[in-house]
């Protein structure tokens, strides 16, 4: 049985089906391997599921170079016959006939040797570090999320709208934007007042990437009533924290018609839809990270230990409608903690207007209420231009979703949708009305109320995986003074 003569079959589905007996075709990468005198194991990855296949050699019918080049990393294609194993770490082995090698790892230069590597490590070699267990479940997660949400909006009606990377706005009026040009940056060309020429660059004028696709998502709602954005964004905050990428994924819905209460029932929707989901079709990825976790907290001290397992805080979200609370309602709450009486909070709360952190919305999830929370009704000074004034004059119909471990992952509003009071608001907030005239079309001709959301995709890949750093839940990331691969 020559191995280019038989069709592959992936591991997931050999180990699902379970046919003993049945002669096979594997490739895959190996992950580990072990020699007797007269049988070797090698455990082989295809990165169809985390679980490896044991393969089972002859070394008497093997040839010697062949097995001296089955090393941790290599490549090979493999024909044998399943049967059931002796040993207990699995249930299935492969008896291999023939095997060849695709592609060898020297084992003094792979880096990925069997033994335990550091995040920080594996960020350094974020080329290799997807044929790792941690970071092969990571990208099958991101996948099904993914499919996920398109799914959800698919099934609610909604358009799949894709906005440009390129913009001459700043959405969150933040100016943390990285700027895109084809000027030769040795010999800038100057203007009459001496400042950039930028009627000399590509697009005539100052660009720079895009921080949302909100804006744009805003004017295609308001004409075909619901979409949805799902793109990269580009902040250029110079922050090495756990908590931000200079380049990551949102997912932002608009729609027509809706208000406050709507937007609120839909981002709610679509978290336990999309939470659901995660349980349903990535069950051993999340019962590897679940137990990761589990052996993580063991290593923290008593008091910084989460109460609950990462399934215990997924089926939280699934299981619990989600508490509905005010903004002026939570201050209220932080303001008689105990954690703000005693001292505990790193940012205290002294009374209303305060920005929340972290740690106020974590302490409201985890400690108070113990399920989701959404707050709404902001004061209007903390937030966007864009969000609708309510009557009090002190508010905006803001909102967000705060989960544990996690705090937000979603934010939102009402917009603002009536002409004078955004003209009002932008000119607050010294934001050119001339520059943004298109976005003031939309209130111009035909306007409507209308509400939308963003969801940190990022953001929603830790709370299902429980990944502590956001760098460790992209591929690639980009963070101050990285950009590798």
């Amino acid at each position: 049985m020559a191995v280019d003569n038989v069709k592959r079959t992936k591991i997931k589905q050999i180990l699902a089906e379970g046919k003993v007996g049945e002669d096979l075709c594997v490739k895959g990468w190996v992950r580990t391997m072990r020699e007797s005198k007269n049988v070797a194991f090698a455990a082989l990855n295809d990165g169809s599921t985390i679980n490896s296949l044991q393969l089972v050699f002859d070394v008497h019918q093997t040839d010697e170079d062949t097995i001296r080049k089955i090393t941790t990393g290599a490549s090979l294609s493999v024909t044998g016959t399943l049967q059931e194993s002796q040993g207990a770490e699995q249930a299935f082995e492969l008896i291999v006939k023939e095997v060849k090698v695709l592609g060898e790892a020297d084992p003094g230069k792979y880096p990925l040797q069997p033994k335990k590597h550091s995040m920080e490590f594996l960020r350094e070699i974020a080329h290799l570090r997807p044929r790792t267990s941690t970071f092969g479940a990571i990208l099958r997660v991101r996948h099904e999320m993914a499919y996920a949400l398109h799914t959800f909006f698919h099934k609610k009606g909604f358009y799949y709208l894709n906005s440009p990377i390129l913009t001459a706005s700043d959405a969150e009026g933040a100016g943390e934007t990285f700027k895109v040009t084809t000027l030769n940056l040795e010999n800038v060309p100057k203007n009459e007042k001496g400042g950039i020429d930028f009627k000399q660059d590509f697009f005539e004028k100052e660009t720079n990437l895009t921080v949302s696709g909100q804006l744009e998502g805003e004017l295609a709602a308001l004409a075909v009533g619901e979409v949805y954005t799902f793109g990269p964004t580009f902040r250029a905050e110079n922050s090495n924290t756990t908590r931000h990428l200079a380049e990551f994924w949102m997912v932002e819905p608009e729609m027509a018609f809706y208000d406050l209460e709507d937007n609120m029932n839909l981002a709610e929707e679509m978290l336990k839809y999309t939470v659901n989901h995660a349980l349903k079709n990535c069950a051993e990825d999340i019962a590897f990270f679940n137990k990761r976790q589990l052996e993580e907290e063991k290593c923290k001290p008593q008091n910084e230990r989460s109460e609950l397992a990462l399934i215990e805080r997924l089926q939280l979200v699934v299981n619990n409608a989600f508490e509905r609370l005010t903004y002026s309602g939570a201050i209220e709450v932080l303001k008689r903690s105990k954690p703000n009486q005693k001292k505990k909070f790193q940012y205290l709360i002294e009374g209303w207007g305060a920005d929340l952190q972290s740690e106020h919305e974590r302490f409201l999830v985890e400690k108070y209420f113990k399920k989701p929370v959404i707050l709404y009704n902001y004061p209007k000074d903390i937030k966007a231009f864009y969000m609708r004034r309510n009557e009090d004059n002190k508010t905006v119909a803001a909102m967000d979703v705060l989960l544990p471990s996690i705090g937000e992952i979603v934010g939102g509003s009402q917009r603002e949708e009536r002409l004078n009071m955004l003209e009002q608001r932008m000119s607050e907030m010294n934001i050119l009305t001339e520059e943004l005239s298109w976005y003031l079309d939309a209130r111009r001709f035909g306007t409507a109320p209308h509400s939308g959301y963003g969801l940190g995709f990022e953001r929603m890949i830790q709370f299902v995986t429980g990944m502590s750093n956001i760098r460790d839940v992209i591929p690639f990331p980009r963070t101050p003074g990285n950009c590798e691969f």
